[in-house]
């Protein structure tokens, strides 16, 4: 992110803390549905089998610009399964550019290719080690390390969601995120119990347990790319939901926050640290501000 890009954001947050305004900067848009995975914890793949039009994404991009959002995700289903004609999901990065987003990052399981140079930050979905990942996700985990080595200069991000098959291999996967060349940094989340993946779910102990394992893998110089501070607020489930900040778009319906959040009772159990990150931010929390711009300077 450019320094100025930077400079805008924090003006945003200055402006959101002092007007309590509920303006949102970051905007999702699912570009598909389809994904050639059957993850045991997911609850919103190949549920109408659509592939989105490009010029239906692209006008809802444009209309999050206009609407003053900055950073933008494309996620699925599997992101990169999505085409339309000859065009693909590089044209959509290009076309995210010249509306104007300041950050632009990929969400995917990483099993069709991890080269995608010209996304900030592409969020590969890796849920432990092999014999873990391949319990969740099926036998993928040696093709995901295959295509890291085809990766190039893209830069890689571990999206890991902590439940109750990988809660052991969270320091050895922040170990792989500092060792393997190809990665940048790892983000860990929670598992968000959807209908009929409630027994993945941590409990309470646990999550205290894995949050402590977490900021000590912080402490020690792991490239953990989560807000150090914002852990406990999460812990002690203080932070405030909906998070206005943040905005999901699927086939021209959105929802504030994410697509959970209509679902009686899964909001009060939500996993998603950067639903999180972002709310507090926003409420003008000095100490998740200090860890934001530490963790930028870290990863920049």
């Amino acid at each position: 992110m450019k320094t100025r890009h930077l400079v805008r954001l924090a003006a945003f947050g200055l402006k959101t803390l002092v007007f309590r305004l509920k303006k949102p900067i970051l905007g999702t848009v699912i570009v598909t549905d389809y994904c050639n995975l059957s993850c045991k914890h997911c609850a919103v793949n190949n549920i109408n089998k659509i592939i989105y039009p490009y010029d239906e994404i692209v006008a809802e991009m444009r209309r999050f610009h206009d609407e003053g959002m900055r950073i933008l995700f494309l996620s699925g289903g599997e992101t990169l399964l999505w085409r339309d004609g000859k065009r693909d999901i590089h044209d959509l990065i290009a076309e995210g550019r010249r509306i104007g987003f300041y950050l632009i990052n990929i969400v995917t399981n990483g099993t069709v290719t991890l080269r995608i140079p010209d996304a900030d930050v592409v969020f590969l979905s890796l849920d432990g080690m092999r014999e873990h990942h391949n319990e969740i996700r099926g036998d993928t985990f040696d093709t995901i390390m295959a295509n890291l080595e085809r990766a190039g200069d893209t830069r890689i991000c571990i999206y890991a969601a902590v439940n109750r098959v990988n809660l052991d291999d969270i320091e050895e996967l922040a170990g792989l995120a500092r060792e393997h060349p190809r990665i940048n940094a790892i983000s860990f989340n929670f598992h968000t119990p959807y209908r009929l993946t409630e027994s993945l779910c941590l409990s309470p102990a646990e999550r205290v347990d894995a949050v402590r394992r977490i900021k000590r893998l912080i402490d020690t110089g792991y490239p953990v790319f989560n807000l150090r501070s914002v852990l406990d607020r999460y812990v002690r489930n203080t932070w405030k939901r909906p998070c206005y900040q943040c905005v999901v778009s699927e086939g021209g319906v959105r929802s504030v926050c994410g697509r959970c959040v209509e679902l009686p009772g899964l909001c009060e159990q939500c996993g998603y640290l950067f639903a999180a990150e972002f709310s507090t931010l926003c409420a003008g929390s000095f100490r998740a501000t200090v860890d934001m711009f530490r963790t930028y300077v870290r990863f920049a």
